[in-house]
């Protein structure tokens, strides 16, 4: 049987429901950023974030420097140092679970729980802030003395649009 080529690998169909970034937004936040602490936004970030805005999922850096890559080898190093800019800026999230990295185009609020839905199917990821989860999570963390700086959760799962898919 032949492989649709809007399926990715692991069998879903991420292009039909990939989560559309506003990449001018994120990038002119980006630059906003890079102004605010007096730093060059390097043609490096840029195309970072330019390719993670436009793929629609995460990616692994390695897999960023690999379609960055042209004439000239772009090196992991490079690649790492940008995300880690664009993390701060808040224009990329890092997925742990995944170690692998995507564009966002919301301005979340300082310190506010982000809870990442990550379809296993076919790798789409949607996130919402939510208060319920940040009561829990704080609850939590002060009876233990714990004092989060980044409340982030990932849950996966299946999406929408691959739960109402037919079985194959």
């Amino acid at each position: 049987m032949a492989r649709d080529p809007k399926q990715n690998p692991r069998g879903g169909h991420a292009d039909l429901h990939a989560h559309a970034i506003d990449a001018d937004a994120v990038q002119g936040r980006a630059r906003a950023y890079a102004a605010s602490k007096g730093i060059p936004f390097t043609q490096m970030r840029q195309r970072v974030l330019a390719l993670l805005a436009a793929s629609g999922k995460p990616m692994a850096a390695y897999e960023i420097a690999e379609k960055l890559s042209d004439a000239r080898r772009v090196q992991a190093v490079q690649v790492y140092r940008a995300l880690e800019f664009l993390q701060e800026a808040g224009c990329v999230h890092r997925l742990a679970s995944q170690s692998s990295y995507f564009a966002c185009d919301h301005q979340h609020g300082s310190g506010e729980t982000v809870v990442f839905m990550v379809c296993s199917q076919c790798g789409a990821v949607q996130e919402a802030a939510s208060n319920l989860v940040a009561r829990g999570l704080l609850g939590v963390a002060k009876t233990s003395g714990f004092k989060p700086l980044h409340p982030i959760v990932e849950l996966e799962g299946e999406c929408a649009s691959c739960n109402s898919q037919p079985a194959r």
